[in-house]
C-alpha cells in the first residue's frame, strides 16, 4: 500500500522558497519520495509519497521542517517592514 501527503502553502514567497527546497528532491530515503512544485505564482505544493505510514511520517518530518527553516531563514534574509 502507498501513503500520500499533500501540502499547499500560499505565500507571497513560494517562488524563493521552491528555489531553496527543489535541490532537495533528490535526496530521500528508499521508502519515500517527495516533489516540490509551484502551482501558481503564490502557491507551493509538497507532495510526499510513501511505503508505508512510518516513512510517511519521517518523511513529512523532514520536509515540513525544511519548509520551516527556509521561511525563517527568508524572514531573517529579507524582513518585512
Amino acid at each position: 500500500m502507498k501513503h500520500t501527503a499533500v501540502f499547499r502553502f500560499a505565500t507571497d514567497d513560494a517562488c524563493a522558497l521552491y528555489l531553496s527546497l527543489f535541490q532537495e528532491m533528490d535526496d530521500v530515503g528508499d521508502r519515500s519520495s517527495a516533489c516540490v512544485r509551484l502551482e501558481a505564482e503564490d502557491l507551493l505544493v509538497l507532495d510526499v509519497a510513501a511505503t508505508d505510514i512510518s516513512a510517511l511520517r519521517a518523511a513529512l518530518n523532514t520536509w515540513l521542517r525544511l519548509i520551516t527553516i527556509a521561511v525563517e531563514m527568508r524572514e531573517i534574509a529579507a524582513p518585512s517592514g
